[in-house]
């Protein structure tokens, strides 16, 4: 088992015998060192957003004091959900490897199906509607205006 993907296996393996969350654990390593190391602690903290790989990249985060991680590698102990992949992508990571499958979370009571058929436009579990867009886009405009304004 490759050393890093291993980190992330006992990870997941210590937070789902704690019943801290499901098994999932996840690693950042950058230039051959450990960043973060982490697992899921949704039933801990009672956070949906506590997975293994968004609480990875926010440590990682706070060390580097940045947000740019994309001089990191992620390891992760399954493919991950919509919801990390979104934040992987905020936290500029190039490059993943996981272990388990969707299909194999999903064997588990993990089922991303229904996550991925709404972002597909197949399903729609949540109503979206819009209110309020002409005073709410302004914020954009202040945001052009704003001489120290950082886009990430």
């Amino acid at each position: 088992m490759n050393r890093w993907m291993q980190i992330a296996y006992r990870e997941a393996l210590e937070g789902m015998n704690a019943n801290d969350g499901g098994p999932f654990g996840a690693v950042i390593v950058r230039d051959g060192e450990i960043l973060a190391r982490t697992h899921n602690l949704v039933l801990k903290s009672k956070d949906p957003t506590a997975h293994a790989e968004v609480l990875a990249i926010r440590e990682a985060s706070r060390k580097l004091d940045r947000y740019d991680l994309s001089d990191c590698v992620l390891y992760s102990s399954c493919e991950p959900c919509p919801m990390c992949l979104g934040t992987i992508f905020w936290a500029r990571i190039k490059t993943v490897y996981y272990g388990a499958s969707k299909e194999d979370a999903a064997s588990g009571g993990f089922d991303d199906a229904r996550f991925y058929e709404m972002l597909e436009g197949k399903k729609r579990d949540v109503t979206l509607k819009q209110i309020d867009r002409e005073k709410n886009a302004e914020l954009f405009r202040l945001w052009r205006e704003k001489p120290d304004a950082v886009i990430y």
